[in-house]
């Protein structure tokens, strides 16, 4: 950050305006009048450079260089937003769909008022992080829908009928070996029902996630319209941000073992 902002101090409007007049008149001067050689230079240079480090310690410069960081974070969370739902809504349904409009909604409704109000430190940062909580709630409803889709099309007959097949088999086989090959048929078939059911519920507890997240941003939206923010909500937002992209991991991580599987 202290780089950036030194370089941001050296590229100034005003600095860099200082130098290329001081620059010109020494020009001027050793052309016309005074045969200094690098004298004048030297001192354009450390003129410029005493300019500069004034606008690195001033507050006021900082204050500003920091607002217009968080500015152009901000506006790049917001596009990463808007290219996110664009690739999500091809996985929802219709009702999703009105659940990812309506956060899409309450996400351009907090960026209003943050574009209208006066620059305000904990303001930008609510906003920074309501976005990060918005960014992560598309990655969780793309997965969630994916997966949802892809259970939804797995059909569990042709397993339970084998499974009610093979288990009535076992009542006529006298072979040990192929008794216990056939047993172990079973499990295999019982797991894969098992870890579909597990999936199933998992996706639940996802969804009950979704709607939480998706109230939260509501709740905020009305809070930041009413410049109701605190440092205490910051917090909130932040524990809300942390908890859903772990979760967003730890889902992205299986997807990618899944594919891999395949």
């Amino acid at each position: 950050m202290k780089f950036k902002l030194l370089i941001r101090s050296l590229t100034s409007y005003r600095n860099i305006g200082i130098l290329v007049i001081l620059m010109g008149l020494s020009f001027y001067l050793n052309n016309n009048h005074v045969d200094s050689g690098y004298i004048t230079f030297l001192a354009t240079f450390a003129i410029y450079a005493g300019f500069s480090l004034q606008s690195f310690t001033s507050k006021k410069f900082q204050d500003n260089f920091i607002h217009k960081t968080k500015e152009k974070h901000i506006k790049e969370l917001n596009e990463t937003c808007i290219k996110l739902a664009d690739e999500t809504k091809r996985y929802t349904n219709e009702a999703y769909y009105k659940k990812l409009c309506s956060i899409m909604k309450d996400k351009n409704e907090i960026l209003r008022v943050y574009s209208k109000d006066a620059p305000n430190y904990l303001k930008e940062r609510v906003t920074e992080q309501t976005l990060n909580l918005v960014i992560t709630y598309i990655k969780l409803l793309r997965n969630f829908c994916k997966r949802s889709r892809e259970l939804n099309q797995t059909n569990i007959s042709p397993i339970m009928d084998r499974i009610g097949q093979n288990t009535r088999k076992l009542n006529f086989i006298n072979d040990q070996k192929v008794y216990e090959d056939l047993k172990k048929t079973i499990e295999m078939d019982e797991k894969i029902l098992s870890r579909i059911k597990e999936e199933k519920h998992e996706l639940e507890r996802i969804d009950t996630k979704l709607d939480y997240i998706k109230s939260t941003v509501s709740m905020f939206k009305h809070q930041i319209g009413l410049s109701m923010e605190s440092q205490e909500m910051l917090e909130k937002i932040e524990s809300v941000v942390n908890e859903a992209t772990a979760l967003e991991n730890v889902l992205e991580e299986r997807q990618k073992r899944r594919t891999n599987a395949y």
